[in-house]
């Protein structure tokens, strides 16, 4: 994977998760990372686009649900 600036990178948390602590977003080059916006210098992890895409449509589905 080519490197990607992240630091420099827009990063972004859900509208609906109000003043706790979230994950937040960057879209670099087709791929996107995810953090903890609570620790906004600590690790971050990294997915192709279509991976994330097919994640977020697997939580929408809630295939992930606990209760299933």
């Amino acid at each position: 994977m080519p490197e990607r600036n992240w630091a420099q990178a827009s990063w972004r948390k859900s509208r609906r998760s109000g003043d706790s602590g979230c994950v937040e977003c960057a879209f670099i080059d087709g791929f996107v990372g995810v953090r903890d916006s609570k620790d906004q210098d600590g690790p971050f992890m990294v997915f192709e686009s279509a991976s994330w895409r097919a994640f977020i449509a697997g939580v929408k589905q809630g295939d992930f649900d606990l209760w299933r």
